[in-house]
């Protein structure tokens, strides 16, 4: 008897900290799965790089990418209900929002963040897969340099060890989609197509609970 494959999912969001390769990941994915791409645009936040250059805006970069995500989600929303049977991927996911709010924000101003966040509309789409991609923070330095954005030159290594313990504290919870931990640092699915043909293979039998995939990099 021939067995056909489950459909894809409909709406993947691939997460984790700065530099873990999340935009990276969507672009392979969309090409295998025939899929729409919604990421983030941190280039248009104006706050942003006076934030990493320590010049405070910690509030403002964080509501305008609030703001930002709201807004795509409205839109994957909409052509969502055009095009039912397409796939969308995001490089975020709206939860973690308040994850970079608790790390940045002075508790003046996390209150306020939360007493805007309230007020957001309830019904924005939810993923039907999360990816959730860790690395140890010597390889996001290294990717974050490798990339070489001069706006991300600031970005200490205190900050990034919050922020991981904070995604990691985040995920070891999270229950609100299925759930894939990729171990970010072990596999290169940029320059190596078996690693990514692994990934996909296992991220297509995820359709409940969590699961981790944690194989060893390919042979060069």
């Amino acid at each position: 008897m021939n067995q056909t494959r489950p459909a894809e999912p409909g709406y993947i969001a691939v997460e984790g900290p700065i530099g873990v390769g999340k935009t990276s990941l969507c672009a392979r994915l969309a090409q295998a799965l025939g899929a729409e791409q919604v990421l983030e645009t941190p280039e248009g936040n104006p706050f942003l790089e006076r934030f990493y250059q320590g010049e405070g805006q910690a509030l403002g970069t964080q509501l305008f990418f609030l703001m930002q995500r709201v807004e795509q989600l409205r839109t994957l929303a909409r052509e969502a209900e055009a095009d039912p049977g397409g796939v969308r991927i995001t490089d975020f996911l709206i939860d973690k929002d308040e994850l970079f709010a608790q790390v940045t924000l002075k508790e003046e101003e996390y209150a306020l963040y939360r007493r805007i966040r309230a007020h957001l509309p309830a019904d924005l789409p939810r993923p039907d897969l999360v990816i959730y991609l860790q690395a140890p923070v010597e390889t996001l330095r290294e990717r974050i340099a490798h990339r070489g954005r001069p706006i991300e030159r600031r970005i200490d290594d205190a900050y990034l060890q919050r922020l991981s313990e904070t995604y990691a504290s985040f995920f070891y919870h999270y229950e609100d989609a299925p759930l894939l931990i990729v171990n970010a640092a072990e596999i290169d699915w940029v320059n190596r197509d078996e690693d990514f043909r692994q990934l996909l293979d296992f991220m297509r039998t995820v359709h409940a609970g969590r699961h981790y995939f944690n194989p060893l990099p390919s042979a060069v």
